[in-house]
């Protein structure tokens, strides 16, 4: 069973920006296409954006298109998202995901498709 773990979330100002980091096995993190969802309170969990194996691929959600930028060091095992102008609607445990694929360009953006996920960080934004 592979761990995911999140961290970088906070308490932050609508407007500011915040980077979270999601690390991994280094045996396997290059094999993984992974992605970035986030659970709002009371709502269900969405997806924000997701990377392909060889990073070329990424694809956003419109909700965060143009303020969030994903990326990955496969040398660090670590999957980031860059989050800038972060507004209250951005409030939300975000958690990573990872799954392992044999193509270097595919990318997931549905939950189901997932094998592996972090247990969340949480990203409050105060208006």
């Amino acid at each position: 069973q592979e761990e995911l773990v999140e961290s970088g979330g906070g308490l932050v100002q609508a407007g500011d920006s915040l980077r979270l980091s999601c690390t991994t096995s280094a045996r396997f993190f290059s094999t993984y296409a992974m992605a970035w969802f986030r659970q709002a309170p009371g709502k269900e969990r969405e997806w924000v954006g997701s990377i392909s194996r060889s990073g070329d691929t990424i694809r956003y959600s419109n909700s965060v298109e143009g303020r969030f930028r994903i990326a990955r060091d496969n040398s660090k095992h670590t999957l980031f998202l860059q989050m800038d102008a972060l507004n209250a609607e951005d409030t939300a445990i975000y958690y990573c995901a990872a799954k392992s694929v044999a193509v270097m360009s595919v990318w997931y953006q549905m939950e189901q498709h997932y094998d592996y996920w972090g247990q969340g960080t949480q990203v409050t934004v105060s208006s």
